[in-house]
């Protein structure tokens, strides 16, 4: 993949957690989440790499991530890959036990440790940092009074371009804690 010496900035195309498309600004990503089974006891989606599918849209889709909720908006199980599932309380644990819920980390397909944490007072609602502290992914909402635009939430997800190989991980975490928040689990 080719080095640009700047971040993927994934548009997200409607911020809402019933599925939307997240677009690089530069056409180097494009990632899709969507909704495949939704019913009183059940919400079921999958996250799919987009990008080198093309205006063809042959060829079979891979899930980079799978992601199943319970009934009442519960926390479900999370399937990153080829990997197995796991429970999302697992995946996603809580800094401390009497910590915020709003703050958890995991550990990625890579082996690697990383952090998601909710903050209101910055320009991003969630970052991302790996286990020495670096930025790696955050979410930012569109800024008051910022226009409405067509096709588009105005929210970003921002990828350092060293973490390209855990997408699947990042936007799978972070849509978790967005559902977190969201249903004050």
């Amino acid at each position: 993949m080719t080095t640009f010496g700047m971040p993927y900035f994934l548009e997200d195309q409607t911020g809402e957690l019933t599925g939307s498309e997240f677009v690089d600004l530069y056409n180097r990503m494009r990632l899709s989440f969507r909704c495949t089974i939704r019913d009183a006891e059940r919400a079921s989606y999958v996250v799919y790499d987009m990008t080198n599918r093309g205006a063809s849209r042959t060829g079979i889709l891979v899930p980079l991530a799978c992601l199943n909720f319970g009934a009442n908006n519960a926390l479900g199980t999370l399937k990153i890959g080829d990997g197995e599932y796991v429970n999302m309380n697992d995946y996603l644990s809580k800094t401390t036990a009497l910590g915020s819920s709003r703050t958890r980390k995991f550990v990625a397909s890579d082996g690697q440790e990383y952090q998601w944490t909710h903050t209101l007072n910055n320009d991003a609602e969630w970052t991302c940092l790996n286990s020495r502290g670096y930025h790696v992914a955050s979410y930012s909402l569109k800024p008051a009074g910022e226009p409405q635009y067509s096709g588009s939430s105005g929210c970003v997800l921002t990828v350092e371009e060293s973490h390209p190989h855990i997408i699947g991980d990042l936007l799978a975490s972070l849509l978790i804690m967005r559902h977190i928040a969201k249903h004050n689990i």
